[in-house]
């Protein structure tokens, strides 16, 4: 079973800000993982700037689609670039034979696993250096339609009987958190959610601590479940099937001042 954590970040406090640019920074040791957000509307000024589109005023950022996953790829390498210490252009991603996004080996031979997660303007990345992992980001108070439609057709009988049970209010929020889990789970193996959420069953008593509980063809202890709140607009967790002895949990910032390089 996995060690236990005290820091839960559960407060947008507990993400340490960190601004661009970036240099040099530590990979995570063994048994460590680092998880950085970024609010993509408040980073949009420090990547105009660099692009010389001149300055914009922090969360005044409107996205079309392609402008926003241009800047989560180009926000993306840039961070994977500090770790390993290239620009982030030199940084080279391929998808692996599951479809997830990886470090080409050929390029990049040291380990370093990633996750990325996508909420809107929300970004976060979850970065191992000797475990896979996944991690999800969700929009806080979101409401999907028919929940528990959902939660029959594609989770577990035990998940589904659980959230049968709540108050339509409490249930909207124990299914935001029980799909973000299972979502992260679910990334950390390199598979996609058709025909895998029914297969293993997590916490949903928002009441108590994020937890694989029972795991077909596996041992649920084995599995580190945590939920996180990078902002107070985003919810989400991270999972791997490793024992982690520290979480390290980073918030990108815009740079102090604009009109420098930031890659």
């Amino acid at each position: 079973m996995s060690a236990e954590i005290d820091k839960q970040l559960a407060n947008p406090g507990d993400f340490t800000p960190c601004r661009v640019p970036l240099h040099g920074i530590e990979r995570p040791a063994a048994g460590q993982i680092h998880l950085w957000f970024m609010d993509l509307g408040e980073l949009a000024g420090s990547l105009r700037s660099a692009l010389g589109g001149g300055e914009q005023a922090e969360g005044d950022a409107h996205f079309s689609g392609g402008q926003l996953t241009f800047t989560r790829r180009f926000f993306l390498r840039l961070l994977l670039g500090a770790y390993l210490g290239i620009p982030g252009k030199s940084i080279r991603i391929v998808r692996n034979r599951r479809g997830k996004p990886v470090l080409d080996p050929k390029v990049h031979p040291d380990l370093l696993h990633f996750s990325i997660a996508k909420s809107g303007a929300g970004f976060l990345v979850g970065l191992s250096s000797n475990a896979y992992l996944g991690v999800d980001i969700e929009s806080a108070g979101r409401r999907a339609r028919n929940a528990l439609g959902i939660a029959r057709r594609y989770f577990s009988e035990t998940e589904a009987s659980a959230l049968a049970a709540l108050g339509a209010d409490e249930r909207d929020a124990a299914f935001l958190r029980t799909w973000s889990c299972k979502e992260a789970v679910v990334k950390s193996l390199g598979l996609g959610i058709a025909n895998q959420l029914c297969r293993f069953s997590v916490e949903t008593d928002m009441a108590k601590p994020a937890a694989v509980l029972a795991f077909e063809e596996d041992d649920p202890a084995a599995w580190w479940l945590q939920l996180v709140r990078p902002a107070e607009h985003f919810v989400g967790a991270i999972a791997t099937r490793s024992e982690v002895s520290d979480l390290a949990a980073f918030r990108l910032l815009r740079a102090a001042r604009e009109g420098g390089s930031i890659a």
